[in-house]
């Protein structure tokens, strides 16, 4: 397995969730945007997105997929949710929710502070953008209520990919609104070895 990496881009989910299961894989580190700055990344994913994950002749690129492609190959580590446990739904919507609800904002965010031209930057596109990131973590603050992680009183990859948004928004220098519970669950996150072992290879 190999999998190209960014540092602190959404490539971070597959390499923590490589780490957690102790799986040997190759780390290719690029620079970012990789499609201007690693040479032969186009012919690998001609999306020129990050992350890419080599499986054999499988080749995928989104990393909550990986993640649960991971899981679902390697289920001895228990880090996903079964069909038959009773909070599966939650678990397939938790992951689901982490890109297309919480990470979105964060990326116009990010595109309008840091990557475009100074001239295209808009500070109220990210403001809009950042009331709706923290409007949306009101689903997590509920649900870590009385837990430590979201869903089967177990750490999953649900928490992997939703971690990672917390994490994104703490860089953005948003987590000064995050409430208790996600100022919790995220500091957690940021002790787990798994994850300190995934940001020291990256």
């Amino acid at each position: 397995m190999k999998l190209y990496h960014c540092r602190n881009s959404r490539s971070v989910r597959p390499l923590w969730a490589l780490e957690e299961l102790g799986l040997n894989y190759e780390l290719v580190v690029m620079p970012f945007p990789p499609r201007f700055e690693y040479d032969g990344y186009l012919d690998i994913n001609p999306l020129g997105t990050v992350p890419t994950f080599v499986d054999g002749s499988l080749i995928m690129t989104e990393s909550t997929g990986i993640c649960q492609y991971l899981v679902e190959k390697y289920p001895a580590a228990d880090l996903g949710l079964s069909k038959d446990e009773p909070e599966y739904g939650e678990y397939i919507n938790w992951l689901f929710r982490s890109d297309a609800t919480l990470t979105f904002p964060l990326a116009i965010v990010l595109r309008y502070t840091q990557l475009e031209p100074e001239e295209r930057r808009n500070s109220q596109v990210v403001k809009d953008y950042a009331i709706w990131f923290h409007s949306r973590l009101r689903s997590v603050e509920s649900a870590l209520e009385g837990k430590e992680f979201l869903v089967g009183e177990r750490f999953t990859i649900a928490d992997i990919t939703v971690g990672y948004a917390l994490q994104f928004g703490d860089r953005l220098g948003l987590s000064d609104r995050y409430k208790p519970n996600c100022l919790r669950y995220l500091e957690n996150l940021y002790k787990r070895p798994a994850y300190i072992r995934s940001q020291e290879k990256a």
